[in-house]
């Protein structure tokens, strides 16, 4: 061999390495495109996503309340393995989010793959058959009309196709009619509904996973809040952490609705808690009234009564003022928060609230959350301008009693109030894939049952004059799903042919 040769078939060398390669590659690419939109690998994914499930719902969330108990009883191997595992939060875990990606890339890729072939029977349609493919279709039947044109048989076999639910198309062609007749054609894109149904829930419920938040916040009446307190969770303990919120929250009254309304305010006594709060954003303010069963919704943010502070407090005093210069008492009723002005211009502010009085030093506190010894810390303003706080009990006092003494000309008694407690406690959960779960579970049994219930049936006829005043007319007709419903359809069909019938054969 000749250098120069020898020089040729190695420049040719890497040219042909390098083909090979892109072969190998794009083989490799394609065998991935066919695993990836197989059916068989689609339900072995959704198995393993339904697996993933499962052990969500057996294995305690550390999202639950109640996790760190139930965590502490297992013992040292399971909260090794399991945690390991990643069971504790398995719906944010990178093989369920994985799971998750790789079935919707499934169902988009057997969408793409099979949904051509779907579309030509909606888009070109079979309108002519020859009479070797009407009878290797079943059922299948023959038939002889005597006395008779094409065009009569072929009206009444329109005619009856009809009133069967199926629209008719005839065709004429070489001396040959072919009649075509369908319902339900719509039925073969019925699978691909259902693909975007489940691709919708898959969607929202990814959006909950990653973007979704809750939280609580803490409210009582007259103060403000823009974020929330949100529990992170992990095997180590859980921390809190704050959260912003897109809208400021005033809490204007809290209220709650006793069984007895001079019993504890524990749960066991409680018809309902009330909460009524004041929302301001770049929009605006809106009003709204939080309570149990009837949770308020705004900008995909759900607030719910979660717990209330229990150390107990008033809502409103009724208080008894008995002037020092002699008179009719007076009966005076002060919200929470407000204040009344009297008829001399004597103002009185509701300051604070204590349901068992007691000092701690020379500060005013409660020694328990009861309401043992129930009294109310006012500020009273006289006419002239002179301000001091003095308390109101519901005991009576000595006259000589200096936390007591009268002061603007009134002697101050708490006769009555209405218990509330110190504060409310909201849930609040922000969703953002609520919405679009919802629609995907409203759409899945709709496309289900479009799915199974309805089918796409088909008809053809070939209708030839073989000798004068004879005509052969050969009838067959296919379904996708639903046959014994469709034989019944086709054999009603087929006896609107005034002849005989010389076969009819079924699957």
């Amino acid at each position: 061999m000749s250098a120069v040769e020898e020089t040729k078939q190695n420049r040719t060398l890497p040219a042909s390495v390098a083909k090979t390669k892109a072969s190998s590659s794009s083989s490799f690419v394609n065998s991935l495109l066919r695993l990836l939109s197989s059916v068989r690998f689609g339900i072995v994914q959704l198995i393993l996503l339904v697996t993933a499930c499962m052990i969500g719902m057996i294995k305690m969330q550390q999202s639950v309340e109640g996790f760190d108990k139930y965590y502490a009883d297992l013992m040292p191997a399971e909260q090794f393995l399991y945690g390991g595992l990643g069971f504790f939060d398995i719906y944010h875990s990178w093989y369920f989010n994985t799971l998750l990606l790789v079935l919707s890339l499934n169902i988009i890729l057997a969408s793409i793959d099979r949904f051509p072939g779907a579309w030509i029977y909606i888009k070109k349609k079979k309108l002519e058959a020859s009479r070797p493919y009407i009878l290797n279709q079943k059922p299948h039947a023959e038939a002889k009309v005597e006395n008779e044109s094409l065009k009569q048989v072929a009206e009444r076999l329109s005619a009856e196709a009809r009133k069967l639910g199926m629209k008719p198309t005839l065709t004429e062609k070489d001396g040959r009619t072919y009649f075509f007749a369908e319902r339900g054609a719509w039925n073969r894109l019925g699978a691909y509904a259902v693909h975007v149904a489940l691709l919708t829930i898959f969607l929202g419920g990814f959006l909950t996973a990653q973007f979704g938040r809750t939280g609580q916040m803490k409210l009582m009446p007259g103060l403000t809040s823009s974020d929330m307190q949100q529990l992170n969770y992990s095997l180590d303990g859980i921390t809190p952490v704050a959260v912003d919120l897109p809208f400021k929250i005033y809490c204007t009254d809290i209220q709650q609705k006793l069984i007895r309304a001079d019993g504890s305010i524990d749960a066991s006594n409680t018809l309902d808690w009330l909460t009524r709060i004041v929302i301001t954003d770049e929009t605006g303010q809106r009003e709204g009234l939080v309570h149990m069963n009837a949770p308020l919704d705004y900008r995909g943010y759900r607030f719910f009564q979660a717990s209330f502070d229990p150390q107990g407090s008033a809502r409103n005093v009724t208080l008894k003022l008995t002037p020092q210069a002699g008179g009719e008492p007076l009966m005076v009723s002060v919200a929470r928060g407000g204040s009344q002005t009297l008829a001399d211009g004597t103002k009185i502010e509701f300051l604070n609230f204590f349901s068992d009085f007691t000092l701690n030093g020379n500060r005013p506190d409660n020694n328990s959350n009861d309401y043992d010894k129930p009294a109310v810390q006012l500020r009273v303003t006289t006419p002239s301008g002179e301000q001091k706080t003095v308390y109101a009990f519901q005991m009576e006092l000595p006259d000589g009693a200096p936390v007591g003494a009268p002061f603007g000309g009134y002697k101050y008694r708490l006769m009555d109030f209405e218990r509330v407690p110190l504060a409310h406690v909201l849930s609040i959960q922000h969703d953002p894939g609520k919405r679009i779960v919802y629609l995907g579970f409203f759409l899945l049994p709709l496309t289900l049952c479009a799915v199974f219930f309805f089918s796409h049936q088909r008809v053809w006829a070939l209708l030839e004059e073989k000798e004068q005043g004879v005509i052969n007319i050969t009838l067959g007709g296919s379904t996708n799903r639903n046959r014994l419903a469709f034989e019944d359809r086709f054999k009603k069909l087929a006896s609107t042919v005034s002849g005989e019938i010389i076969e009819v054969e079924q699957s």
